[in-house]
Protein backbone atom coordinates (compact mmCIF):
# COMPACT_ATOMS: atom_id res chain seq x y z
CA UNK A 1 0.00 0.00 0.00
CA UNK A 2 0.72 3.93 -0.74
CA UNK A 3 0.54 5.53 2.57
CA UNK A 4 2.00 8.99 3.63
CA UNK A 5 3.66 9.82 6.78
CA UNK A 6 3.54 12.90 8.95
CA UNK A 7 5.41 13.49 11.89
CA UNK A 8 8.72 11.81 12.96
CA UNK A 9 9.13 12.61 16.14
CA UNK A 10 10.39 9.88 18.94
CA UNK A 11 7.34 8.09 18.03
CA UNK A 12 7.06 8.45 14.41
CA UNK A 13 10.33 7.63 13.15
CA UNK A 14 9.85 3.87 14.30
CA UNK A 15 6.34 3.23 13.00
CA UNK A 16 7.40 4.77 9.62
CA UNK A 17 10.54 2.40 9.68
CA UNK A 18 8.53 -0.64 10.48
CA UNK A 19 5.95 0.73 7.93
CA UNK A 20 8.63 0.50 5.15
CA UNK A 21 8.97 -2.96 5.59
CA UNK A 22 5.74 -3.82 3.73
CA UNK A 23 4.49 -0.82 2.20
CA UNK A 24 5.34 2.19 0.15
CA UNK A 25 5.92 5.47 2.57
CA UNK A 26 6.22 8.69 1.30
CA UNK A 27 7.28 11.09 4.53
CA UNK A 28 6.98 14.38 5.51
CA UNK A 29 8.28 16.04 8.85
CA UNK A 30 8.63 20.00 9.57
CA UNK A 31 12.07 19.59 10.25
CA UNK A 32 13.51 18.24 7.12
CA UNK A 33 16.67 16.55 8.64
CA UNK A 34 14.80 14.19 10.69
CA UNK A 35 13.83 12.31 7.08
CA UNK A 36 17.31 11.45 6.33
CA UNK A 37 17.67 8.00 8.34
CA UNK A 38 14.37 6.96 6.47
CA UNK A 39 15.41 7.79 3.16
CA UNK A 40 18.33 5.81 3.65
CA UNK A 41 16.65 2.88 4.00
CA UNK A 42 13.81 3.20 0.95
CA UNK A 43 11.53 6.05 2.16
CA UNK A 44 10.16 8.83 -0.36
CA UNK A 45 10.71 12.34 1.55
CA UNK A 46 7.92 14.97 0.58
CA UNK A 47 8.40 18.39 0.10
CA UNK A 48 5.09 19.38 1.43
CA UNK A 49 2.18 18.42 3.34
CA UNK A 50 0.17 17.73 -0.28
CA UNK A 51 3.04 15.95 -1.50
CA UNK A 52 2.57 13.49 0.95
CA UNK A 53 -1.10 12.91 1.19
CA UNK A 54 -0.98 11.25 -2.70
CA UNK A 55 -1.43 8.24 -0.97
CA UNK A 56 -4.35 5.98 -0.36
CA UNK A 57 -3.66 6.74 3.15
CA UNK A 58 -1.88 9.03 5.57
CA UNK A 59 -0.85 8.22 8.79
CA UNK A 60 -0.35 11.22 11.50
CA UNK A 61 1.48 11.09 14.50
CA UNK A 62 1.70 14.73 16.17
CA UNK A 63 2.32 16.31 19.09
CA UNK A 64 -0.86 17.80 20.17
CA UNK A 65 -4.50 19.34 18.42
CA UNK A 66 -2.40 22.35 17.54
CA UNK A 67 -0.38 20.05 15.04
CA UNK A 68 -2.98 18.22 14.14
CA UNK A 69 -5.27 20.30 13.10
CA UNK A 70 -2.97 22.86 11.38
CA UNK A 71 -1.92 19.62 9.22
CA UNK A 72 -5.25 18.87 8.25
CA UNK A 73 -6.60 22.13 8.25
CA UNK A 74 -4.41 24.68 6.24
CA UNK A 75 -4.89 25.43 2.63
CA UNK A 76 -2.82 22.66 1.08
CA UNK A 77 -3.42 20.04 3.94
CA UNK A 78 -4.45 17.44 4.44
CA UNK A 79 -8.39 17.92 4.17
CA UNK A 80 -7.85 19.87 0.76
CA UNK A 81 -5.39 17.41 -0.88
CA UNK A 82 -6.22 13.54 0.25
CA UNK A 83 -8.08 11.63 -2.48
CA UNK A 84 -12.18 10.92 -2.16
CA UNK A 85 -12.18 7.56 -0.82
CA UNK A 86 -9.11 7.59 1.02
CA UNK A 87 -8.06 6.99 4.83
CA UNK A 88 -6.77 9.81 7.45
CA UNK A 89 -5.71 7.65 10.08
CA UNK A 90 -4.73 9.48 13.44
CA UNK A 91 -2.15 7.99 15.78
CA UNK A 92 -2.27 11.15 17.88
CA UNK A 93 -3.13 11.29 21.25
CA UNK A 94 -5.59 14.38 20.61
CA UNK A 95 -8.77 15.73 21.90
CA UNK A 96 -11.78 13.62 21.84
CA UNK A 97 -13.27 17.28 20.49
CA UNK A 98 -10.89 17.46 17.88
CA UNK A 99 -11.39 13.91 17.02
CA UNK A 100 -14.98 13.90 16.21
CA UNK A 101 -14.39 17.38 14.54
CA UNK A 102 -11.70 15.73 12.17
CA UNK A 103 -14.19 12.56 11.62
CA UNK A 104 -17.17 15.12 10.42
CA UNK A 105 -14.32 17.29 8.27
CA UNK A 106 -13.32 14.15 6.69
CA UNK A 107 -16.79 12.87 6.02
CA UNK A 108 -17.92 16.08 4.21
CA UNK A 109 -14.73 15.79 2.12
CA UNK A 110 -16.21 12.21 0.77
CA UNK A 111 -12.57 11.34 2.82
CA UNK A 112 -12.37 8.24 5.50
CA UNK A 113 -11.19 8.97 9.31
CA UNK A 114 -10.04 6.27 11.91
CA UNK A 115 -8.68 7.12 14.93
CA UNK A 116 -5.89 5.26 16.27
CA UNK A 117 -3.85 5.98 19.22
CA UNK A 118 -1.11 3.81 20.58
CA UNK A 119 0.11 2.35 23.76
CA UNK A 120 3.52 1.96 23.80
CA UNK A 121 7.77 4.49 24.37
CA UNK A 122 9.74 4.82 21.32
CA UNK A 123 11.50 1.63 21.59
CA UNK A 124 8.43 -0.37 21.35
CA UNK A 125 7.79 1.44 18.55
CA UNK A 126 10.79 1.09 16.92
CA UNK A 127 10.05 -2.46 17.30
CA UNK A 128 6.24 -2.77 15.34
CA UNK A 129 4.97 -3.70 19.15
CA UNK A 130 2.77 -0.92 19.93
CA UNK A 131 -0.75 -1.87 21.27
CA UNK A 132 -3.16 -0.03 18.84
CA UNK A 133 -6.31 1.79 20.28
CA UNK A 134 -9.03 1.70 16.78
CA UNK A 135 -12.19 3.30 16.17
CA UNK A 136 -13.92 4.43 13.13
CA UNK A 137 -16.17 3.29 10.32
CA UNK A 138 -15.81 -0.53 10.36
CA UNK A 139 -14.45 -0.73 6.39
CA UNK A 140 -11.92 2.31 7.09
CA UNK A 141 -10.68 0.08 9.50
CA UNK A 142 -10.80 -2.87 7.06
CA UNK A 143 -8.42 -0.59 4.79
CA UNK A 144 -6.02 0.42 7.27
CA UNK A 145 -5.90 -2.80 8.99
CA UNK A 146 -2.30 -3.67 7.38
CA UNK A 147 -0.26 -0.21 8.14
CA UNK A 148 -1.76 -0.66 12.00
CA UNK A 149 0.03 -4.67 11.63
CA UNK A 150 2.59 -3.15 10.48
CA UNK A 151 3.08 -1.22 13.70
CA UNK A 152 1.52 -2.91 15.98
CA UNK A 153 1.92 -6.37 18.00
CA UNK A 154 -2.34 -5.65 18.46
CA UNK A 155 -5.11 -3.87 17.62
CA UNK A 156 -8.44 -3.33 19.80
CA UNK A 157 -11.24 -2.02 17.62
CA UNK A 158 -14.01 -0.09 20.00
CA UNK A 159 -16.28 1.09 17.85
CA UNK A 160 -17.52 3.35 15.33
CA UNK A 161 -16.81 6.91 16.96
CA UNK A 162 -13.47 7.58 16.25
CA UNK A 163 -13.40 9.90 19.38
CA UNK A 164 -13.76 6.83 21.52
CA UNK A 165 -10.80 5.63 20.46
CA UNK A 166 -9.09 9.18 21.81
CA UNK A 167 -11.17 9.03 25.06
CA UNK A 168 -9.60 5.21 25.90
CA UNK A 169 -5.94 6.55 25.23
CA UNK A 170 -6.47 9.39 27.38
CA UNK A 171 -7.63 7.31 30.30
CA UNK A 172 -4.74 5.08 29.65
CA UNK A 173 -2.26 7.68 30.02
CA UNK A 174 -4.15 8.72 32.92
CA UNK A 175 -3.46 5.41 34.70
CA UNK A 176 0.18 4.96 33.81
CA UNK A 177 0.60 8.93 35.26
CA UNK A 178 -1.40 7.52 38.25
CA UNK A 179 1.26 4.68 38.74
CA UNK A 180 4.13 6.75 38.12
CA UNK A 181 2.96 9.15 40.79
CA UNK A 182 2.10 6.16 43.57
CA UNK A 183 5.73 4.85 42.78
CA UNK A 184 7.49 7.90 43.29
CA UNK A 185 5.50 8.55 46.51
CA UNK A 186 6.33 4.73 47.93
CA UNK A 187 9.47 5.16 46.64
CA UNK A 188 9.98 8.78 48.92
CA UNK A 189 8.64 6.50 51.75
CA UNK A 190 10.83 3.50 52.00
CA UNK A 191 14.00 5.49 50.93
CA UNK A 192 14.02 8.01 53.63
CA UNK A 193 13.43 5.32 55.91
CA UNK A 194 16.89 3.79 54.47
CA UNK A 195 15.06 0.98 52.27
CA UNK A 196 17.18 0.67 49.18
CA UNK A 197 14.94 2.00 46.19
CA UNK A 198 16.22 -0.73 43.74
CA UNK A 199 15.62 -3.55 46.05
CA UNK A 200 12.34 -2.32 47.18
CA UNK A 201 11.27 -2.27 43.47
CA UNK A 202 12.52 -5.69 43.09
CA UNK A 203 10.03 -6.98 45.54
CA UNK A 204 7.34 -4.74 44.21
CA UNK A 205 7.56 -6.38 40.54
CA UNK A 206 8.53 -9.72 42.13
CA UNK A 207 5.67 -10.01 43.61
CA UNK A 208 2.01 -8.22 43.04
CA UNK A 209 3.11 -5.90 40.75
CA UNK A 210 5.18 -7.47 38.03
CA UNK A 211 3.13 -5.43 34.89
CA UNK A 212 5.48 -3.59 32.53
CA UNK A 213 4.19 -0.45 33.47
CA UNK A 214 5.41 -1.11 37.06
CA UNK A 215 8.91 -2.43 35.59
CA UNK A 216 9.81 0.55 33.20
CA UNK A 217 8.81 3.59 34.94
CA UNK A 218 9.74 2.12 38.29
CA UNK A 219 13.11 1.32 37.18
CA UNK A 220 13.14 4.92 35.54
CA UNK A 221 12.55 6.72 39.37
CA UNK A 222 14.72 4.36 41.21
CA UNK A 223 17.55 4.98 39.03
CA UNK A 224 16.77 8.82 38.41
CA UNK A 225 16.51 8.85 34.76
CA UNK A 226 14.69 11.28 33.84
CA UNK A 227 16.54 12.80 30.38
CA UNK A 228 13.75 13.52 27.79
CA UNK A 229 13.57 10.76 25.06
CA UNK A 230 10.65 9.08 25.97
CA UNK A 231 7.68 10.86 26.43
CA UNK A 232 7.67 14.47 27.90
CA UNK A 233 6.76 16.31 30.29
CA UNK A 234 4.82 18.85 29.14
CA UNK A 235 3.18 15.84 26.66
CA UNK A 236 2.09 14.28 29.97
CA UNK A 237 0.40 17.64 31.31
CA UNK A 238 -1.11 18.10 28.03
CA UNK A 239 -3.37 14.49 28.07
CA UNK A 240 -4.32 15.19 31.83
CA UNK A 241 -5.78 18.60 30.91
CA UNK A 242 -7.84 16.54 27.84
CA UNK A 243 -8.78 13.74 30.04
CA UNK A 244 -10.36 16.43 32.05
CA UNK A 245 -11.77 18.41 29.64
CA UNK A 246 -13.31 15.28 28.31
CA UNK A 247 -14.83 14.17 31.94
CA UNK A 248 -16.00 17.99 32.63
CA UNK A 249 -18.23 17.49 29.09
CA UNK A 250 -18.98 13.98 30.43
CA UNK A 251 -19.97 14.91 33.76
CA UNK A 252 -17.35 12.69 35.63
CA UNK A 253 -15.49 13.66 38.89
CA UNK A 254 -11.70 12.50 38.65
CA UNK A 255 -9.66 14.05 41.64
CA UNK A 256 -6.73 11.74 41.20
CA UNK A 257 -6.57 13.62 37.38
CA UNK A 258 -6.71 17.06 38.84
CA UNK A 259 -3.98 16.28 41.37
CA UNK A 260 -2.17 14.60 38.46
CA UNK A 261 -2.31 18.01 36.71
CA UNK A 262 -0.96 19.61 39.34
CA UNK A 263 1.66 17.54 39.91
CA UNK A 264 3.07 18.15 36.30
CA UNK A 265 2.36 21.54 36.53
CA UNK A 266 5.30 21.66 39.75
CA UNK A 267 7.38 19.91 37.75
CA UNK A 268 7.19 21.74 35.16
CA UNK A 269 7.16 25.40 37.37
CA UNK A 270 10.99 23.97 38.79
CA UNK A 271 12.51 23.46 35.34
CA UNK A 272 11.12 19.80 34.45
CA UNK A 273 9.72 20.87 30.67
CA UNK A 274 12.57 19.14 28.86
CA UNK A 275 12.52 15.92 31.27
CA UNK A 276 10.39 12.70 31.12
CA UNK A 277 6.85 12.39 32.22
CA UNK A 278 7.95 10.01 34.44
CA UNK A 279 9.84 12.99 36.33
CA UNK A 280 6.84 13.58 38.50
CA UNK A 281 7.83 10.39 40.31
CA UNK A 282 10.74 12.16 42.05
CA UNK A 283 8.37 14.96 43.40
CA UNK A 284 7.26 13.44 46.17
CA UNK A 285 11.10 12.62 47.48
CA UNK A 286 11.36 16.60 47.07
CA UNK A 287 8.58 17.16 48.94
CA UNK A 288 9.68 15.04 51.71
CA UNK A 289 13.25 16.80 51.87
CA UNK A 290 15.01 13.52 50.56
CA UNK A 291 17.85 14.19 48.14
CA UNK A 292 17.95 11.25 45.22
CA UNK A 293 19.79 8.60 45.77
Amino acid sequence: MKVGFIGLGHMGAGMAANLLKGHEVVIYNRTPAKSAALVAQGAQAAASIAEACQAEAVMTMLANDDAVADVVEQPDGLLAKLPAGAVHVSSSTISVALSERLAAMHAKAGQRFVAAPVFGRPDVAARGELFVIVAGDAAAIAAAQPLLDAIGQASFVIGASPQAANLVKLSGNFLIATVIESLGEAMALVAKAGVDRQQYLQILTGTLFGAPVYRTYGALIAQDRFEAGGFAAPLGQKDIRLLLEAAETLRVPLPIASLLRDRFLTLMAQGGEGLDWSAIGQLAARDAGAAAA
